[in-house]
């Protein structure tokens, strides 16, 4: 049996020194779908060591790719692939099965995959991605095991137009776009950093795609794509967190390894609550306490607004204003299961169904308690125990245990671990006192 893990923070101090941001999750395993588009060999650098990249490098390996890393530096060769049928993943499963069905669709006229793994922070249904190979002329059917895809002749290009801006179908379509023939428009699509790192990397690969300021792409489909040299760019939801942990600690902390512009709106509701930040470079950023800490009103919402998995961290902020805060979850309808844990710790927070905003919501009148009042300030203490119930919800803990004077044990760790690696040597790199034990371990 796979031995469990707990970290042990002992908190209180402000947080001080200089921390890296690891290479975007949200990226790099997409970037690895987007490998098997070519039969030539493609390199990524600033792959991410963490447990959301091991687990699609198993799916790639089962299917034949042969895949090398080494220092953050992956290369992915697709050329001996040999099936067209991945199975579950040993070491666990996310939600790239369902872009892969997508990418080797191109490659094989049958393709299956497994069904979805991930964090149970909302229905997050797959319709969009199987409405979408269906317009591009695949056949699909949903097993028990998963799902299979099937397709007479080349796909071909299609008019996808997405009831939401999902990130997940504007990938699977981009996917198919590439090389189907004749023209695709995808209409409504996501327009996350993310989304246009993909289309640069499948533009340096022969891809031909264009871009409009009103969520339109447009792509012509080509016979190959060539392989490519790509970087991973820095993790904006990490970066995030720790800008969250210097300003709740009354810290000073410098990220490295983030563009500025990948922020966006956090940087101006980071500026807003009384946070302060300096540009020390292209990619580096100091975030500290400029003020004190003001409560505000949030509404996630897809990029360029303010993005669901930054709502954690900002939360364990708004705990430390001087009043009454609002978070109007508008992208999925369970991710304020953390809260209860908070609470825990001495936050006063308090869920409802309504909507607590203006931006429409698809969640209105549906009984899901999507938005979060929350009153503060309110010091933390800590507690025995705080459970981690989602990868996101992960670096809040952490932040919380972190501003919590005494001892607190975080446990659950394995899906913060999943998103984030091992987070304690760079962690404890600056002065915060953290360590991971076997819960056996703990004094309490």
């Amino acid at each position: 049996m796979q031995a469990t893990f707990a970290y042990r923070i002992r908190g209180g101090h402000p947080v001080r020194g200089e921390i890296k941001t690891l290479g975007a999750k949200n990226f790099a395993t997409k970037a690895m779908v987007a490998a098997l588009l070519s039969e030539k060999t493609t390199t990524l650098t600033n792959v991410p060591p963490i447990g959301d990249t091991d687990i699609t490098r198993e799916m790639l390996e089962s299917v034949g790719v042969r895949v090398k890393w080494h220092e953050g530096a992956m290369t992915i060769a697709p050329a001996l692939m040999k099936s067209s049928h991945v199975p579950t993943p040993h070491s666990g499963s996310n939600r790239i099965p369902i872009l892969l069905l997508g990418a080797l669709l191109h490659h094989w006229t049958e393709v299956f995959v497994p069904v979805l793994g991930g964090c149970k922070i909302g229905a997050r249904g797959v319709d969009f991605h199987l409405a979408a190979i269906r317009a591009f002329g695949g056949i699909i059917e949903e097993t028990d095991d998963g799902f299979v895809a099937r397709r007479q002749g080349k796909l071909r290009g299609a008019q996808i137009n997405l009831p939401y801006p999902s990130v997940g179908a504007t990938e699977t379509s981009l996917y198919l776009a590439v090389l189907a023939e004749g023209r695709t428009v995808i209409t409504n699509a996501a327009m996350e950093p993310e989304i246009f790192e993909l289309i640069t990397m499948l533009r340096s690969m022969g891809a031909i795609i264009f871009t409009t300021p009103n969520r339109e792409i447009r792509i012509d489909g080509v016979p190959a794509l060539n392989g490519t040299n790509m970087p991973i760019l820095g993790d904006r939801i990490e970066a995030a967190s720790w800008a969250c942990l210097a300003c709740a600690s009354d810290g000073d902390i410098t990220v490295h390894g983030i563009r500025p512009e990948t922020l966006g709106n956090f940087l101006s509701y980071y500026q807003l609550v009384g946070g302060g930040i300096e540009l020390k470079g292209a990619e580096s950023i100091r975030f500290f306490r400029r003020d004190a800490i003001r409560p505000t009103m949030i509404e996630t919402d897809v990029y360029p607004g303010f993005s669901t998995d930054w709502q954690q961290p900002f939360a364990i902020l708004l705990t430390q204003a001087d009043g009454i805060s609002v978070i109007h979850e508008t992208v999925y309808e369970k991710r304020f299961g953390y809260l209860k844990a908070l609470n825990k710790l001495g936050a006063k927070t308090q869920l409802t169904t309504h909507c607590l905003g203006s931006v429409p919501c698809r969640y209105r009148d549906g009984g899901h308690e999507h938005s979060a009042i929350i009153m503060g300030p309110t010091p933390f203490h800590d507690a025995d125990e705080i459970t981690i119930p989602d990868l996101r919800a992960g670096l809040a803990y952490v932040i919380a245990a972190a501003i919590a004077p005494g001892e607190t044990q975080v446990n659950g760790i394995a899906f913060l671990e999943r998103g984030y690696g091992d987070i304690v040597p760079r962690l404890t790199a600056m002065n915060l006192q953290i360590e991971k034990i076997m819960p056996s371990q703990s004094e309490r």
